[in-house]
């Protein structure tokens, strides 16, 4: 009889065990695959149940917050922005009827408490109600409020990111939207002219018109074929891959240092510089720096698009046929983000050192537990410190004296690039700036661009940079 009561309870003990390993393979093993599967609609439904963790500024403003309808069975949580559009990109939305965007979905599985596996198995064995975790991100947003303010209304983007940790404190992409509407006029957002819907700021490609040539400069500095001080002829019409070049406007400058060149944006001096380096250490610097990745920004992936010279959707090398002499001006095919090109700056203040970008900064559980802190984590040392040194007083230059004057700040020294790629011949452009400060001890560096319009970088989009420094600098 003993025998037969053993016999039983070995066979209870293997179905117990598999019942364990059954439950936990689809908690643990195979639970972010099917949650993450588009078609798998459960995680949605079974979220509206949970209350989805705060996402909360750097200065503790809520960003998305829950509210909910009804009680016992039919309690029912939903997502809600008080704020409105002032972070719509950065933070996204969620919804059951429209899915997720931004960090809403990078953050979703601690923000619906599924990040801690073995909590979530506890929970389903005792019955316990799921509580997700709050996100805390790095924004700031009464520097935002100045950014938006900043742009006044115009399409484009703008980015600062603190250099020494990554840190991304303004994103800020126009047209934005209220994702507040999200659910009811999804279909009107989608359809708008102006891609409300679409971030700026990580997925428009531009061309970067001459704030490249930071790239073109640190390249040629790094590799010591150029010092600040080089002498190089700045003529009109030089012969660039074959075909002349023009400098802006046509001037003819004699021969001027690396220095002055960069100074006054001499197109020819950078073309010749882009040739004389070569096409290979070119592109060694730009992956250096980012370019053709999505520089490991915790951010969706089908949200990122990478920077680089393109042919079509396909990001070029250094064995494909291309006019480096005018990559190295920011033109022929070259398209970069905002994004890519705030950390083209932020890795020149870093002492050539270029941090990964992030939003986020920490997640908190409901008791207050740190659950996880995001440290600053480098992505490359892109140039040694001596030639960010250099290119810092080169860039200063520019502020000082040069094409980006309308950036300077009282009492504090910038360091910056502008930028002016034609669209529309003769009247129609992208305007660029990037920049840092304060030069010796930099606290932030800055992206920004406006599309289609008639003025310079220097006048356009250095003044909307200078606006938003001054609030981070002195906020």
């Amino acid at each position: 009889m003993n025998r037969e009561i053993a016999r039983l309870f070995g066979f209870l003990v293997v179905l117990f065990a598999l019942l364990i390993a059954a439950t936990s393979w689809s908690s643990v093993i195979g639970a972010k695959g099917l949650q993450d599967n588009p078609y798998n609609r459960r995680p949605l439904l079974l979220a509206q149940r949970i209350p989805r963790g705060l996402i909360l500024a750097r200065d503790g403003t809520k960003l998305a917050d829950n509210r909910h309808t009804g009680s016992g069975e039919t309690l029912r949580y939903f997502r809600t922005y008080p704020t409105g559009s002032l972070f719509s990109h950065a933070v996204g939305y969620s919804y059951v009827s429209r899915g997720s965007a931004g960090v809403e979905k990078s953050f979703n599985r601690e923000l619906t408490g599924q990040e801690n596996e073995f909590k979530s198995l506890v929970d389903q064995f005792g019955g316990g109600t799921k509580e997700g975790d709050d996100v805390h991100t790095t924004l700031d947003p009464k520097a935002q409020r100045a950014a938006i303010s900043a742009l006044g209304g115009q399409r484009g983007s703008i980015v600062a990111v603190e250099p020494s940790t990554g840190a991304i404190r303004v994103m800020y992409s126009y047209p934005d939207y209220d994702p507040n509407r999200i659910p009811g006029q999804y279909g009107q957002l989608n359809a708008d002219a102006s891609s409300p819907l679409f971030n700026r700021a990580t997925q428009a490609r531009y061309p970067p018109g001459s704030t490249f040539k930071v790239v073109t400069a640190a390249a040629a500095l790094d590799t010591h074929r150029y010092t600040p001080d080089s002498l190089i002829s700045g003529r009109n019409n030089k012969i660039i891959s074959g075909v002349p070049l023009q400098n802006d406007f046509g001037q003819d400058f004699g021969t001027l240092s690396l220095t002055d060149a960069l100074t006054h944006s001499v197109n020819t001096v950078f073309g010749e510089v882009g040739e004389k380096v070569g096409k290979d250490t070119m592109f060694k610097y730009m992956s250096r720096f980012g370019f053709g990745s999505r520089l490991g920004l915790d951010y969706p992936r089908d949200e990122i698009t990478p920077s680089g010279v393109f042919q079509g959707q396909r990001v070029l090398g250094a064995t494909d046929s291309v006019d480096i002499g005018r990559v190295a001006i920011g033109q022929e095919r070259l398209q970069v983000t905002p994004l890519q090109m705030a950390m083209v700056a932020s890795a020149v203040a870093n002492g050539g050192r270029m941090m990964e970008p992030r939003l986020v900064d920490r997640v908190v559980a409901p008791d207050g537990t740190v659950r996880e802190q995001f440290n600053p984590k480098e992505h490359a040392q892109v140039i040694s410190g001596q030639t960010a040194s250099e290119l810092g007083q080169m860039m200063s230059k520019v502020v000082q004296e040069g094409t980006g004057t309308a950036s300077a700040l009282s009492g504090i020294q910038v360091a910056g690039k502008t930028g002016t790629a034609e669209v529309v011949r003769g009247t129609t452009n992208q305007a660029w700036f990037i920049a840092f400060a304060p030069v010796n001890q930099p606290r932030i560096a800055i992206a920004v661009t406006v599309e289609r319009t008639s003025g310079q970088g220097g006048t356009v989009a250095a003044p909307i940079a200078k606006q938003v420094m001054e609030v981070l600098l002195n906020g």
